[in-house]
């Protein structure tokens, strides 16, 4: 299936593309019916800068700030990430199974990264995120609606409680639900 926003291998052409080399194919026969909502910042609490890009594309100093030495080696990815004006980066075509959820488990089935697409949003589990941010997650869920046949919507934490707690308190599931509402394929 091809929908007019994305290219045959579920790059979104109006998404910036910065590629990933942390993925790979999805097993034969998945089904992409799982969106998975991050929180991501690096350094941590810290917005603006390249640390996420550098992380996702194994470029990442270890001596830039203390805390990436604490990640060195870390091999991970999204399909897609948020920043806080709202501009929208592609990592991994939706197609191909991006690294973000680790061990992780959803209705019974393990391996979220097999039959999901992540979304990171540039925050923490500190701070409120943005109209922008809202407004362009909204627009990329209906968007991928139209091409995945997306059943439910998570966050890392309730993939993966008790090992992760994003997208944290501030998200606000609620309004995000309400501008998707009606939305579906």
């Amino acid at each position: 299936m091809n929908d007019a926003a994305f290219d045959d291998g579920g790059r979104l052409l109006r998404a910036r593309q910065v590629p990933s080399p942390n993925c790979d194919l999805r097993p034969a026969g998945s089904v992409i019916s799982l969106l998975v909502v991050h929180n991501i910042s690096l350094p941590p609490y810290e917005f603006g800068g390249d640390g996420v890009l550098e992380l996702f594309q194994n470029r990442l100093d270890p001596q830039a700030h203390p805390y990436y030495a604490t990640i060195r080696g870390l091999t991970v990815s999204s399909h897609f990430y948020i920043r806080r004006d709202g501009e929208l980066i592609q990592f991994v075509p939706c197609d191909l199974r991006a690294w973000h959820a680790g061990v992780s488990r959803w209705k019974g089935r393990e391996r979220c990264n097999e039959f999901s697409i992540g979304v990171e949003l540039e925050g923490s589990d500190f701070v409120p995120f943005r109209d922008a941010q809202y407004d362009e997650l909204a627009r990329l869920t209906r968007e991928l609606r139209t091409r995945y046949p997306l059943e439910d919507i998570a966050g890392h934490s309730d993939i993966a409680p008790g090992r992760k707690t994003d997208p944290g308190p501030f998200f606000d599931w609620a309004r995000f639900r309400a501008m998707i509402a009606g939305a579906q394929a």
